[in-house]
């Protein structure tokens, strides 16, 4: 093949959104950062930084994040990052020749000179990590964000959990009670209609700590369910700290449910679909409804505690 490679069809110049933001680092938080190691002879000057900047040399053209092994680049020496190799189908985006699989070393040579602060040092992350380091960390880092709780519409909101607070409450309209026991009733006129959208969600201050209540109507399979379950509004490290307890009943009969709370860094629907809670099969919550079985009305009773 000759040195500039097969002319493949051209593709267009658009950037690409990068949606998964913990495969890529944020730029600015190169740009910004104090923490930036010297690099010589990128300028022709050793010792001294480069004038266009370390963080132009690893900027992906076509996401503008920056990359991180493997980078590959073009027999021009036009460089990308692996995920936006596979999203122009091999031509670059620059020269649009074919790509091939050659990889800029030089590049992530350079990439490992750098420490940078995490990305979640506005949230009190005080860490510095070289530059692959710190991609992995930001994934788990116990100050990164939470997401909205709320179960009830696809909310992209984040925050921390004082923020997100006063979201449920100014914004989600979320009834919010003290303390570490309560009876919660839950009333449904028609109870032959079981869809993924019927759910409620209180939250409960106690300990000092915040904890969600789910309650949902569902099927698992074709049999229509109602389920309720509790989140910590924390990490799972510290969730681990408590336990609760649910109860359901009516007519002489009683269903309990006793375990410890998922922290919200798991999704609701990834918890409701483990049925990590206290699931009534629907003719079960009618008979514990009581009268005609026309009607649904639950009363579930919880209680929180610390183990120590």
């Amino acid at each position: 093949m000759s040195p500039g490679g097969r002319f493949c069809e051209d593709v267009a110049e658009t950037h690409i959104t990068f949606a998964d933001s913990d495969a890529a680092t944020s730029i600015a938080d190169l740009r910004t950062s104090p923490f930036r190691k010297v690099l010589p002879g990128l300028n022709g000057n050793a010792g001294m930084p480069s004038n266009n900047n370390v963080h132009d040399l690893l900027e992906c053209p076509v996401c503008m994040n920056l990359m991180c092994p493997p980078i590959h680049q073009c027999p021009n020496g036009h460089t990308l990052c692996s995920s936006c190799k596979t999203r122009v189908q091999n031509c670059c985006p620059t020269c649009r020749n074919e790509l091939g699989n050659i990889r800029c070393l030089a590049l992530e040579k350079v990439a490992e000179s750098l420490d940078l602060p995490c990305r979640y040092q506005i949230y009190g992350c005080p860490d510095i990590f070289p530059y692959y380091s710190k991609l992995k960390h930001e994934k788990v880092c116990k100050y990164r964000p939470y997401n909205c709780p709320y179960a009830g519409a696809e909310c992209s909101v984040t925050g921390d959990i004082q923020f997100l607070m006063m979201h449920l409450k100014n914004d989600h309209k979320v009834d919010m009670h003290d303390g570490s026991t309560f009876n919660h009733r839950y009333v449904k006129s028609n109870p032959q209609e079981v869809e993924n959208a019927t759910w409620m969600l209180t939250i409960f201050n106690c300990f000092g700590r915040q904890f969600c209540l789910h309650f949902e109507a569902f099927h698992i399979g074709t049999s229509p369910v109602y389920m309720a379950f509790l989140r910590f509004m924390g990490d799972d490290d510290e969730a681990k700290q408590f336990t609760y307890s649910l109860e359901v009943g009516g007519g002489g009969r009683k269903l309990t449910w006793q375990g410890i709370p998922r922290s919200i860094r798991d999704s609701h629907r990834k918890v409701r679909d483990s049925q990590d809670g206290l699931i009534i099969q629907r003719q079960l919550a009618l008979f514990f409804s009581g009268g005609n079985r026309q009607e649904l009305k639950l009363k579930v009773a919880g209680r929180i505690w610390r183990e120590h």
